[in-house]
């Protein structure tokens, strides 16, 4: 009898969809990280500053309405690829979220500190 995750012809699952897949004998792992260093390599952020958290959490995001354009282009396939990408990381859902207010005409945003 065939196992449910192997295909006759092409062996063992292991990378479907951005899904990377590894299977041990009791468990199934799914990860995403070779698509995430795909889309880090992609918008040119491999220098960026790694963060603990993927917001700050004592500012929000506004609008800035005098700022400079960005390519709208690039800025929706960016939260395009991110959205994917929570599908295993539910902890950027709200960021991605955030950053999906501002696909309609998107410039600079401006990180605004909160007032107490």
């Amino acid at each position: 009898m065939q196992n449910e995750f192997e295909m006759s012809m092409m062996g063992e699952l292991n990378l479907f969809l951005g899904l990377q897949i590894k299977r041990t004998k009791n468990e199934i792992f799914i990860s995403q990280s070779k698509y995430c260093k795909e889309i880090i390599n992609r918008y040119g952020m491999e220098n960026a500053k790694y963060m603990a958290t993927p917001m700050s959490t004592v500012c929000y995001l506004d609008k800035d309405e005098t700022g400079q354009s960005i390519d709208i282009k690039k800025y929706r396939g960016m939260i395009g690829s991110l959205l994917y990408l929570s599908a295993s990381r539910p902890d950027i859902m709200f960021s991605v979220c955030m950053c999906t207010r501002f696909k309609q005409i998107p410039k600079n945003l401006t990180l605004v500190p909160l007032k107490e």
